[in-house]
């Protein structure tokens, strides 16, 4: 067990999750200007496979080289504010968000829990963030601040949802509200995702449907195209575990009809089945979504699903229950393009990623 594992289960579980998340998020933030400059060095020839703390394989997907087949989950970063720290700690890639069309405060508080006897975190936070305008100043002026001086080598993915207010029943304003978001946020993403799979915003899952989905995920490619005009930017759409085969081999469908670039499976889960923890802390926990070791089963039936339906080209990016070097090779071997991670990381602590990426090298095609 490591250090971080025995502070974490000892001390961190005492205080309130979105608290200790905000404290060590920020703290990773303030080490951001060091880490950079003094990181970018060492994990950028470690990425490119020449060994160092990471050694992660680049992965060439979705049109674009990924420093390593291990990336941070949506939901962590959600205002786009520790990009290039968090590509310090040896992630290949973060996605940023959800973000909305317009700034909205979230859920109440409580609304982050961990259960640790799952290695699980459920939340109900509700796509707490700053709005796409907001976010999309902060992604320009850290393009214009990488032009100047790079930082450690990082894809950069833009998670995009609906705003709570806006109406789930009025298409027209369904649309609207993801055409904002995309306008101004796809000039800086390298890929762009469509949430519809948060089951904290009301309605929102209701868009995984083929009718729904399909014009949405049409304007999108759209707005995208017409914002980034120089080049294409990658559209992605990502679904819930609690999706039936049936629905999930649909996604996989109209994924392939519409010509996306790939498919994020899969988002957190609203079941609590199997849980190992105390039922009176589920019950404290409530309602919202649960993601971590629990998940693992269903994403890789979900990942194993998509996989036979879209054949061997469409990009598949995998996340639930990943949390050791064995499951991202099951992962791998399932068809999983490229992996991601949210819960093992607040589980594992800082050093958790470029031990992964470097684990993962053999995996990925690379040399130990």
């Amino acid at each position: 067990m490591t250090a971080y594992r025995l502070v974490f289960d000892h001390l961190l579980t005492r205080v309130d999750a979105e608290r200790a998340h905000r404290w060590g998020f920020g703290a990773l933030r303030a080490a951001g200007p060091v880490m950079g400059p003094v990181m970018g060095p060492v994990i950028g020839p470690a990425l490119r496979g020449g060994g160092g703390i990471s050694a992660g394989t680049p992965v060439s997907a979705l049109g674009l080289r990924f420093p390593g087949v291990l990336g941070l989950a949506a939901g962590f970063d959600k205002n786009a504010e520790g990009i290039d720290a968090l590509a310090a700690l040896g992630f290949g890639f973060v996605e940023v968000g959800t973000v909305t069309g317009r700034p909205q405060p979230g859920n109440p508080r409580p609304r982050l829990f961990r259960l640790p006897a799952d290695r699980a975190v459920v939340n109900r936070m509700g796509f707490n963030n700053h709005g796409a305008e907001a976010v999309a100043r902060r992604l320009q002026a850290r393009h214009e601040r990488r032009t100047r001086s790079a930082g450690p080598p990082v894809v950069l993915g833009v998670n995009i949802g609906k705003t709570k207010v806006v109406p789930e029943g009025d298409q027209e304003a369904v649309l609207a509200d993801y055409a904002l978001s995309t306008r101004l946020l796809a000039p800086w993403a390298d890929y762009l995702v469509v949430n519809v799979s948060s089951p904290n915003t009301p309605g929102l899952r209701d868009l995984q449907t083929v009718e729904r989905l399909e014009p949405l995920l049409r304007r999108v490619r759209a707005e995208a195209d017409a914002a980034s005009a120089e080049r294409r930017v990658p559209l992605l759409v990502k679904i819930a575990p609690d999706l039936d085969d049936d629905a999930v081999q649909s996604v996989a469908e109209l994924a392939v009809v519409l010509g996306l670039d790939g498919i994020v499976a899969t988002n957190t889960t609203v079941s609590r089945e199997g849980l190992r923890s105390p039922e009176t802390a589920v019950h404290a926990a409530g309602a919202g979504g649960l993601s971590g070791a629990p998940l693992r089963a269903r994403s890789r039936a979900v990942l194993r699903l998509l996989r036979e339906r879209v054949g061997p080209d469409l990009a598949l990016i995998s996340v639930g229950g990943i949390d050791s070097p064995e499951e991202g090779r099951v992962r791998l071997a399932a068809g999983a393009t490229l992996l991601q991670a949210y819960s093992a990381f607040v589980y594992e602590g800082a050093l958790w990623p470029a031990r992964m990426q470097r684990a993962l090298t053999v995996a990925a095609g690379g040399t130990p």
